[in-house]
């Protein structure tokens, strides 16, 4: 390597926790020399199709709980260098204000995605960092104190290197896993992945599956994700049904549970209450009231009251209740029968959509291997992770664009001691 290295810190990625790695870091230390490289000839494209295209930056709460896989006590530790408070100010400072929707989500007052990114690519140019796209990494290796780097537009030399390389997620995006790669060679371990927030294919043969029927149709629910007979995440939102299987909120957080315990060999289930923050007796005190009101009333009129007209419709099919069957003629054993399968109807998941629709990635960079004070490698002196290449996936809501700010700031404040 040479005496002189071509720049102080490199940046493998200009996605979102690359982009503010470098940011933070300048800002903290403005005689630092940094490089981002990112192998796409138009950087940050997963900020661009988040959130429909509106990105959304980050949520008004947010807590170690919000997040599966590294421990939570280093999750809550890195969260706390940047709060959810920083982070509004942050990205009103560069010219970004967020406004609060639905489940506490905040998105640019603009309702653009590119604005958000625009602005971070300003503020780069503004504090003189150097942003390469079209730089493919093909390998690292550590030289003496620092790293060489063969990207595809020829070597470079760094004292330190960030991977922002994200996850598999939406390769379209660029991205690839190979940041797995590089810090797989560099001494850690990867913690084996799997898609996140992605839609779940439904086996339609199955008994009693409906979700081809009412394709389209989206209902508030309670999912139970069991591995074996353990129950392992419970998720309320919507669920909308597909031509495929399930998507929407509730699908997408349930997603990893499930895939998770499939890779872990766990045998995994899922059950979905369509009738949720419904008690039993509840259910049935009401169902007797309507019985007296409307005995005439059919069983797919009465499931009406608890759900949309066609899941009820299609639900009583698939329970083979006719349309002949009314309220006064259905056995107390039916009735009771109908109402339990309400609270834990069984959606026969077979699959995911991939990584080609999920919005994150699961696994990744075992967090035991990263010092939280400095997202410093503890393998590898001069390395530093940050963003979903760890071991670190948040629930649907601007949770994972969080982590990439929080992991950015920790990392960005400690490179100033390469300046």
């Amino acid at each position: 390597m040479p005496a002189s290295p071509d720049v102080d810190v490199a940046i493998i990625g200009a996605g979102a926790a690359g982009l503010a790695t470098a940011i933070f870091a300048k800002r903290r230390s403005p005689a630092l020399r940094v490089r981002v490289l990112d192998g796409a000839r138009s950087p940050g494209a997963k900020i661009l199709v988040s959130g429909g295209g509106r990105c959304n930056v980050t949520n008004v709460s947010v807590t170690s709980a919000d997040f599966n896989g590294g421990r939570p006590a280093i999750v809550k530790q890195v969260l706390r260098a940047l709060p959810v408070p920083a982070t509004i100010a942050f990205f009103r400072e560069i010219g970004v204000t967020l406004h609060e929707e639905e489940r506490g989500k905040l998105f640019p007052d603009s309702h653009r995605a590119r604005d958000v990114l625009d602005a971070l690519v300003h503020e780069l140019g503004r504090l003189g960092v150097e942003l390469r796209a079209g730089h493919r990494v093909a390998a690292i290796s550590r030289v003496d104190e620092g790293f060489a780097i063969d990207t595809s537009q020829g070597p470079l030399s760094a004292r330190a290197i960030v991977l922002a390389t994200g996850g598999l997620s939406l390769p379209k995006t660029g991205s690839d896993g190979a940041g797995y790669t590089f810090a797989q060679r560099l001494g850690h371990t990867v913690v084996p992945t799997t898609p996140a927030l992605v839609p779940l294919i439904v086996d339609a043969t199955a008994p009693r599956q409906f979700h081809a029927r009412v394709s389209g149709v989206s209902q508030p629910v309670h999912l139970i994700v069991r591995a074996g007979e353990t129950s392992i995440a419970r998720v309320d939102g919507p669920l909308l049904w597909t031509h495929f299987g399930i998507s929407g909120p509730a699908a997408l957080d349930a997603s990893r549970h499930w895939l998770r315990a499939e890779l872990e060999g766990g045998a995994p289930s899922l059950a979905a209450d369509l009738a949720p923050g419904e008690r039993f007796e509840t259910l049935e005190a009401r169902w007797l009231d309507l019985t007296r009101q409307q005995p005439r009333a059919s069983i797919a009129r009465a499931l009406a009251t608890l759900m949309p007209a066609s899941v009820a419709d299609a639900l009583s099919s698939a329970q083979a209740l006719g349309t002949d069957t009314t309220l006064a003629t259905v056995t107390r054993d039916t009735r009771r029968a109908l109402l339990h399968a309400i609270a834990a109807w069984p959606i026969a998941v077979t699959g995911s959509r991939g990584y080609s629709y999920a919005e994150v990635t699961a696994g990744g960079i075992a967090l035991d291997e990263i010092d939280p004070r400095t997202m410093a490698s503890r393998c590898c002196p001069g390395l530093y992770l940050v963003g979903e290449i760890l071991d670190v996936d948040g629930r649907l809501g601007g949770f994972n664009f969080q982590w990439a700010w929080s992991t950015a700031k920790v990392a960005g404040d400690a490179l100033s001691l390469f300046a």
